[in-house]
């Protein structure tokens, strides 16, 4: 049986891509916008040993089966066909036509960048302060040039708000600090810390636009440093900060206002009440905290797939909850929950942007980092965007507040963050 044989028994005779294999077969849809091509029997062997999602990135972040065309594109019109279940007889087959059980014989290493448990250096207690700094370090230490080109200048790397449907990433990412500080209730002479704070594109902007000074802290050593220098070239230093820290080593306290912009879903369940008790403790009475993170839309599955392409490229030890299991967590710690919303709609669009940088500049983003890591990134922030255009992932923004002793909140009566200020500049 020829690969295209294989190819179309999976997809179906009319899926919606050209196929070329090394074995010289072709199937599919010629001259259609997405080609896949096997260029070796090494993704063969992946994809035996490793049936799935994770056999095809193996595949393709290794450089032995590539897709032209849009990423997202492809990933789409492959999931529809994807849909197709083989019995386990249809299967056996299969694998006797690509070789047989020699396939599953001599095991191939999985790229470089595939980060495995105890067997790199991703070891000791999950979600330990030295286990989470390896994990963070591994996604975020990649390149801050890299970043850029892919982030925009911004470089918030977290889900924009688009506040109408033509709004450039940038105006978009702008209007999520400001909805962010608009929600915390920031005014000039408050204190606000700014957990995982990335690139402090949070702590520059409520320092500047607001006059509060702002404490951020990441467990990314690049990410520290590039956020202090932004800092000192804004003219920032007296009012903001970022420093290269564990959330839980923050000792100050009697904060106006905590954000949590894209932490979350490094915490891990066992860890959230401690995560949401700290923050609960370095607020003053009448203090907020704005959760903004990443969720499922249910709590029926595992919060953790170990095996999974995420896990193993991309956010090792990432760990999703539902938002209500979120909001049940955040009221048993003592915060009172005043508003939600999910702006799943919205993660999609600044993925497609990101997407777009990242093909704009393909080559010098390959030349910086090389082929195996942008390639990660392709395939991931394009099927991210697929997941939370489906409804498999969401975006949920949760704000609560610390009630003082005698109940009171220091809410307005009702939400008057939906009007945005005018921005300087």
């Amino acid at each position: 049986m020829a690969l295209a044989d294989v190819f179309e028994t999976v997809a179906g005779p009319d899926a919606p891509v050209e196929f070329a294999a090394y074995d010289g077969s072709r199937a599919g849809q010629p001259g259609s916008p997405v080609k896949l091509t096997v260029r070796s029997p090494v993704a063969v062997a992946y994809l035996a040993q490793a049936p799935g999602a994770l056999g095809l990135a193996r595949a393709y972040v290794s450089g032995h089966l590539d897709v032209d065309g849009d990423m997202h594109h492809a990933l789409s019109r492959m999931a529809k066909a994807q849909e197709l279940r083989l019995s386990t007889a249809e299967k056996l087959r299969m694998l006797q036509a690509l070789g047989g059980p020699k396939l599953l014989l001599h095991r191939i290493p999985p790229p470089p960048q595939e980060v495995r448990v105890d067997r790199r250096w991703l070891g000791g207690r999950r979600h330990s302060k030295g286990r989470d700094a390896s994990a963070i370090s591994h996604h975020y230490d990649v390149s801050n040039r890299f970043y850029q080109w892919v982030l925009g200048p911004t470089m918030a790397y977290t889900c924009a708000c688009y506040p109408r449907e033509d709004a450039t990433l940038e105006e978009a990412q702008v209007n999520k600090f400001d909805l962010v500080a608009r929600k915390l209730g920031l005014r000039e002479g408050m204190r606000l810390l700014d957990v995982g704070c990335g690139w402090g594109g949070m702590v520059i902007h409520a320092a500047r636009e607001y006059g509060v000074k702002a404490l951020g802290v990441t467990l990314s050593a690049q990410q520290a440093a590039w956020a202090q220098a932004a800092i000192e070239r804004e003219g920032l230093s007296g009012l903001a900060e970022v420093r290269h820290l564990d959330y839980r080593e923050v000792p100050e306290a009697g904060f106006d206002a905590v954000s949590s912009i894209g932490l979350t879903e490094h915490i891990g369940k066992q860890q959230l009440p401690g995560y949401f008790a700290f923050l609960l403790g370095r607020l003053k009475p009448g203090g907020r905290l704005l959760n903004h993170c990443i969720t499922r839309p249910d709590n029926t599955g595992p919060t953790l797939l170990r095996g999974g392409f995420i896990s193993r490229y991309v956010f090792p030890d990432g760990e999703l909850e539902g938002p209500g299991h979120l909001i049940s967590l955040m009221h048993d710690t003592g915060f009172e929950v005043r508003h939600e919303e999910n702006l799943r709609e919205h993660y999609a669009k600044t993925l497609a942007a990101w997407c777009a940088n990242l093909d704009a500049r393909w080559s010098e983003a390959v030349a910086e980092v090389g082929q195996g890591t942008a390639r990660v990134w392709r395939l991931y922030m394009a099927g991210s965007r697929l997941g939370f255009e489906r409804n498999q992932i969401e975006l949920h923004q949760v704000l609560c507040v610390r009630l003082h002793a005698d109940g009171r909140a220091d809410m307005p009566l009702r939400p008057d963050w939906e009007v945005p200020r005018v921005l300087a500049g």
